[in-house]
């Protein structure tokens, strides 16, 4: 009897380690069921952010191209949108050059200034000197002043404005210089000078005569300290 009950206690014993080690297995296996579900979780969520960045991504280069696209139809509206007055002027002394760029900035229009190869100084423009360079070369008609100036292309301006001082009664011979060098077509000319008292005299039909085209206007003497609404009212008469 008592061996059985020993028996019995020794099967117990057998059953209740078993058991406890049938559940620490289960324990484990959903501890490793948990670790598996969290590392899909995980990996889920990496693709998913991964997925979401690419279309980020995509996004951002989209705009960019677009971008591109517009810069290129800017640029092209740019050049269409080009002026095509042109205001040209020679200047000794700064005066007509002040003119000259009243001029452009009312009527939106670009600006080229003619620069002699050979600077002009003071002794130079001394109109007192008959020995001055300026007094011999208004003396002679044949002379022509070399533009330092790169030269312009005119194609496109539909009016041009030509500035310079009077010197002699007549234009700067580096003025008939310019206008030997282009041929302007049908494009319309209007010649303006700046001086001390001078009238514009001869000089807007010598440049003309000697340009040998352009429709060439009157053109006027403009004081270097014309007002705003004066200007305007000159300019108007051109339009």
């Amino acid at each position: 009897m008592k061996n059985r009950k020993n028996l019995y206690t020794v099967l117990l014993i057998m059953v209740m380690a078993f058991v406890i080690t049938a559940c620490g297995t289960s324990a484990g296996d959903d501890s490793k069921t948990k670790d598996q579900k969290t590392e899909q979780l995980t990996e889920s969520s990496k693709t998913a952010e991964n997925s979401e960045k690419e279309e980020v991504d995509s996004q951002v280069i989209e705009p960019d191209t677009e971008n591109t696209s517009e810069e290129s139809s800017d640029t092209a509206k740019a050049s269409e949108n080009q002026s095509d007055i042109l205001v040209v002027y020679f200047s000794a002394t700064g005066t007509t050059k002040g003119v000259a760029e009243r001029i452009a900035e009312a009527e939106d229009a670009d600006i080229y200034e003619i620069v002699p190869k050979e600077p002009y100084s003071d002794a130079d423009l001394d109109w007192n000197d008959e020995s001055s360079r300026t007094t011999k070369e208004q003396n002679d008609p044949s002379v022509r002043p070399e533009i330092g100036s790169e030269s312009i292309d005119l194609s496109g301006y539909s009016k041009i404005y030509v500035g310079y001082p009077i010197w002699w009664g007549e234009e700067p011979r580096i003025m008939d210089t310019f206008v030997e060098s282009y041929d302007f077509g049908q494009t319309t000319m209007i010649p303006f000078c700046t001086s001390g008292g001078s009238g514009i005299g001869r000089s807007g039909s010598n440049l003309a005569d000697r340009a040998g085209s352009g429709s060439w206007q009157s053109g006027d003497r403009l004081s270097g300290n014309i007002d705003d609404a004066d200007l305007q009212e000159w300019i108007d008469n051109y339009k």
